[in-house]
């Protein structure tokens, strides 16, 4: 039968290519626009990666749709460790739902390589408003229902579900205005228009120091050894709270497993390196540097998890 010394050629094709792995640059897509959390941690990792691997490491911005571009951008790549993403749980795990129609599925088309860092939110609210503790707040909500409202990065953001997940498990009613990323919705909570809102520690950390805003919560299930003095949303009365960024890197789904390993096993060295850890904790980031097995465990949990916010919350953008 003929198919068993094809098969036996290819094996050994995949077997070489891994073995030879990288003879070239690699390209890292980041589907954001400069400057966000995820581009400073690709490139601050890439710069690492690039000595053991032998070979550069080319970062790429690709924004747009959500980050759609960029996933679909790397989906339709040639699935030989050359072109890799570096995605968060808004494309992972939030876009799939939110969108009727998109070029690509997550859990179908993206290998998973290793779960790069994590990123808890934090609630902070503008120093007018007239509560300084969580327990407060929900107090000042529920005496004036209607009257309080926060902003986020968009429909169906992170920041959107995990906001509405708090309202829903403390029975408040605070309006959501959406705006198009964290560059618009912290100058609006700066300027007043809105009350609150979840953040990523680097984007409102010089305006906590000024006193332009004041610190709640914090949106991971314990609290963060950056900032040990944060209480939790669940110490304050939601069981099983717990939204995170997490940011990872993946490949086309038919890479070779040896390369995913190969690249899974640096990933791994380098969020150890002192100073990767030292550098991630002043962007209030925990770094992981998990296997692939885990990584990709993890992206189906939150798959499901987010998939029944946005059924319960109605969120759609199409």
């Amino acid at each position: 039968m003929r198919f068993i010394p094809v098969l036996a050629a290819l094996l050994v094709a995949c077997a070489a290519h891994a073995q030879n792995y990288p003879s070239r640059p690699i390209r890292i897509i980041v589907p954001y626009a400069p400057g966000g959390l995820p581009d400073t941690m690709t490139r601050l990792v890439g710069g690492k990666l690039a000595d053991p691997l032998g070979q550069p490491i080319v970062v790429e911005n690709m924004g747009g749709a959500g980050g759609i571009n960029g996933v679909a951008e790397v989906v339709k790549s040639a699935p030989d460790g050359y072109t890799l993403l570096v995605a968060d749980v808004g494309q992972i795990a939030i876009n799939p739902h939110l969108f009727s129609k998109l070029p690509y599925q997550p859990l179908k088309d993206l290998a998973p390589v290793s779960l790069i860092g994590t990123s808890p939110l934090y609630l902070v609210a503008h120093p007018s408003v007239p509560a300084n503790t969580l327990k407060e707040l929900v107090a000042l909500a529920k005496k004036e229902p209607g009257k309080l409202n926060y902003g986020s990065s968009g429909i169906g953001s992170i920041h959107h579900l995990a906001t509405e997940a708090l309202k829903a498990g403390f029975g408040i009613d605070i309006v959501h205005v959406p705006y198009k990323g964290t560059g618009q919705s912290v100058p609006a909570l700066l300027g007043g228009q809105v009350a609150l809102l979840y953040s990523a520690l680097p984007s409102i950390a010089g305006h906590l120091k000024d006193g332009k805003v004041k610190m709640l919560a914090i949106s991971s299930a314990k609290r963060s050894p950056h900032t040990p003095d944060v209480p939790t949303v669940a110490e304050n009365g939601i069981a099983g709270y717990d939204f995170v960024a997490e940011i990872g890197l993946l490949a086309p789904a038919a890479t070779p497993r040896e390369v995913i390993q190969r690249l899974a096993g640096e990933m791994a060295k380098v969020a150890k390196q002192p100073d990767v850890v030292k550098r991630f904790t002043e962007l209030g980031i925990d770094a992981v540097g998990s296997s692939p097995a885990d990584y990709g465990a993890l992206n189906k949990t939150e798959f499901e998890k987010y998939g029944r916010l946005v059924k319960e919350t109605g969120a759609k953008v199409d």
